[in-house]
Formats: structure tokens, sequence, C-alpha cells
């Protein structure tokens, strides 16, 4: 079993890329957002709780997120692997995948990192926002936004994952078939 956690900042191409390589690998895509949006459009305990959260403007616990991740892993038991796109998001999430992974004899193979330079993914994000619809791409103060909590939440699993050896950078710029082959030729070289 292969399992991938691809991360990034906004905008740097983690959901494109995504789709190739679960075709390629032959994955389970898991991503955070669409888990979250399954559980809050219905209504489940757990998108209930994460609701309470939301609706006062908080971040919702590692716990809660957790256990909509593993839910949906649970919904896929014959899955050659999985690429986790969105989680985890920060040091104890990582802590808490790596907690889960062994119990169905599994870990995370490798973290893949889609780098690239703050300037070019603002601009790629107020792009995507005019066809988008999200207000979270029409803002460049709530992009930055955005970038301060990775930088401060998520860039520590890099320091976590170099511990375990697992951790490798891919150069995000570029066409799309550049960057799917250097994530490919990450991955073929595992």
């Amino acid at each position: 079993m292969i399992n991938i956690v691809l991360f990034g900042k906004p905008g740097a191409g983690k959901g494109t890329q995504a789709e190739f390589l679960k075709e390629k690998y032959n994955l389970t895509h898991l991503s955070t957002g669409d888990i979250f949006r399954f559980n809050l459009k219905n209504d489940t305990e757990l998108g209930k709780k994460a609701r309470v959260f939301m609706d006062n403007g908080e971040l919702v616990p590692c716990e809660v997120t957790t256990a909509m991740l593993i839910d949906e892993v649970n919904k896929h038991p014959d899955s050659a692997g999985f690429l986790f796109d969105g989680y985890p998001r920060t040091l104890d999430q990582a802590e808490a995948l790596d907690k889960f992974l062994p119990t169905i004899g599994s870990s995370v193979t490798a973290t893949i990192a889609l780098e690239a330079d703050d300037e070019i993914l603002v601009a790629r994000l107020l792009e995507r926002g005019k066809t988008s619809g999200r207000p979270d791409d029409q803002d460049e103060e709530k992009i930055r936004v955005r970038y301060q909590e990775y930088n401060e939440k998520t860039a520590p699993l890099i320091g976590y994952y170099k511990e375990q050896n697992k951790f490798h950078a891919v150069n995000g710029i570029g066409t799309i078939e550049e960057i799917t082959e250097r994530l490919t030729s990450v991955i073929d070289n595992l």
C-alpha cells in the first residue's frame, strides 16, 4: 500500500496534480475539503460537531477532522493506497495519522510538497477566483492570511517528515505536465 501526503500552499496545484496521481497509481484521493463538505451537507454527527466550531468562527479541532478522515479511509478497505490532500495540516494531525495508519497495516510512504513563490501563487489564485466563484480566491488579503496560517501550522510538518526521511520537495512552477513528471519521478523512486 502506498500512501502519499500531498501538500503545498493554496494555489500550488495540489488538486490538479491529485487527479493525475490517483489515476496513475490507483490511489484513493482523500481531499479534506471534500470530506468536510460531505459531512456538512449530509448533516452527519461529525458534520454537526464541525458546524458548531465553524459557526463560532473557530477552527475545527484535530479530533473532529481526524475522525472524518478515518471514517473516509474505512470506506475504502480494498484501496491500493491513499493520496492525502489537505491532511495533515498540523503536527497533531500528522501524529494522529501516524497512530491510525498502523491499525490498518499501513503507514505514510512519503510526503511531497509542491513549492512555489508566494507572488506567483497569489496571482494564480486571483486568476482562479475569476471563474471559481470562491470568495477566498478573490481577495488578496485573505489569500495572504491563508499563507500565513500555512507557514505557522503546516510548514512545521516539513521537519517532522524530514526526520522520518519521508519529505520530498517538488518545484510547483511549470506546465501541468512538467509538474506531474516531477511528482511521478519522486513516487517511482520511493
